[in-house]
């Protein structure tokens, strides 16, 4: 579905100089099962001042095998993470301003014998970097302590150190990236209403209030901790900038439910601005031609966003 949704994106009429990282032949197979028909050329590495609809520049990854719609190969997977390298070195060495990155199959890398838990844990790796991950909307911008844990690890890793590490980036990315002086991070509680002072889990009371008291008198903005069945009502959003939560499935319904092909995965941390589409592979949909792009239009326009908004003094 990958390069169906990138075929889309190079026929939009987006102002931005756009470099697909990927197999030329099958970008054109992608191109032809959508109906378009795309001016493909290689990239020089010179800026592109102008980019007509359906003109897009490749960096040539070849496949390792023939491509089946819907069936990943793992004979591919040394293409996929070949492509990420590329992406990943062109943005440090400063050949790209920004890597947007559609869905995966990770379980086609792995099958190949290679260990690959997601793009953002790679693209950490390689740029010896820590992370944190952020799925934003227009209305909504929401992070995460802890990412893809089972729920009944999640109180044993948020601890002092965890929990000031991924503030710390949650700020700095806001200043950075979103041109926000000073930041509000609201903090869910772990635990139902917070804790309940005590009552309904003592996370709360041990371990969150006094690393919050601690980094407030270092200056940042902190609210909470705060229920989390309370936190998203209307009447909090204009308080904070930003949501931590403690757990993957504590923030992330309530953000795709309502803007599901408008949120953006937004990995904070990196020496460079990635932004991803929030869903997976659809395989039933690839080859078909009808696979939705708008979220990986939505993380491009961010991505376009953020690269403007960290030129600006």
């Amino acid at each position: 579905m990958g390069p169906e949704l990138v075929a889309r994106l190079a026929a939009s009429d987006l102002a931005a100089d756009l470099v697909a990282v990927t197999d030329r032949d099958l970008l054109k197979r992608a191109a032809t099962a959508c109906g378009l028909s795309l001016d493909i050329t290689d990239d020089t590495g010179e800026p592109l001042t102008h980019r007509e609809p359906g003109q897009v520049r490749i960096r040539h990854v070849p496949l390792g095998a023939p491509e089946h719609p819907g069936h990943p190969d793992p004979r591919n997977a040394v293409h996929v993470l070949a492509m990420l390298a590329l992406a990943a070195d062109g943005c440090m060495s400063g050949d790209f301003d920004a890597v947007v990155t559609g869905p995966v199959q990770k379980s086609s890398i792995n099958d190949a014998g290679i260990p690959f838990s997601g793009h953002t844990e790679f693209f950490a790796g390689r740029a010896g970097a820590e992370v944190v991950m952020m799925l934003a909307s227009p209305e909504l911008r929401v992070t995460l302590a802890t990412t893809h844990l089972p729920l009944a690890a999640v109180p044993a890793a948020i601890t002092p150190a965890l929990l000031e590490r991924t503030l710390g980036i949650v700020e700095a990315s806001l200043k950075r990236l979103f041109g926000l002086r000073q930041p509000r991070i609201a903090v869910l509680g772990l635990n139902p209403h917070a804790g309940e002072d005590g009552h309904m889990g003592r996370e709360e009371l041990d371990t969150i209030i006094p690393l919050l008291d601690r980094l407030r008198v270092g200056g940042m903005t902190l609210i909470g901790p705060l229920p989390a069945d309370t936190a998203f009502v209307p009447a909090m959003r204009p308080h904070y900038d930003a949501v931590l939560a403690m757990y993957h499935d504590q923030a992330l319904p309530v953000l795709k439910s309502e803007a599901f092909d408008r949120t953006v995965n937004v990995t904070l941390g990196l020496p460079y601005i990635r932004t991803s589409v929030d869903h997976g592979t659809a395989l039933d949909l690839a080859g078909t031609g009808r696979a939705d792009p708008s979220s990986l239009f939505a993380a491009t326009r961010l991505a376009i966003e953020l690269t403007r908004q960290r030129a600006t003094p």
